[in-house]
């Protein structure tokens, strides 16, 4: 399996962005993805998920703002972000295969990317 980021960049404050995920080496339908995002000397946090059964979840901070979509037919993840803010400054990872717990718990995905960095100005 092979997840691959992209479309990351610098931005000011209350531009948008829209992050690619690649996906590679599994049946790209059959897996729940999400965004996890590693702000400098955080946590890594969930972000947005999305299920094999197409229903979605969103962290508090991003509701109203992010919206994660999947396209089957090209095996690609995105995230729309809009309206960003300094606080959205971060490491950005796709994840898939949802092996139990929670859609946007980290522990819970057994394959991830290398990221792709985003950074707001305020």
């Amino acid at each position: 399996v092979q997840l691959v980021e992209s479309g990351g960049g610098s931005v000011q404050s209350g531009g948008s962005l829209r992050l690619s995920c690649a996906a590679s080496g599994y049946t790209f339908s059959s897996y729940s993805m999400a965004w996890f995002r590693q702000p400098p000397g955080k946590e890594r946090e969930g972000v947005a998920a999305i299920a094999s059964t197409g229903s979605t979840g969103y962290a508090d901070s991003v509701k109203g703002r992010f919206t994660i979509s999947k396209e089957n037919a090209n095996n690609t993840l995105y995230l729309q972000m809009n309206i960003l803010a300094h606080e959205d400054t971060a490491m950005y990872y796709c994840a898939a295969h949802l092996r139990g717990g929670g859609l946007l718990d980290s522990g819970s995905y057994s394959y991830w990317g290398q990221g792709t960095q985003v950074t707001v100005s305020s």
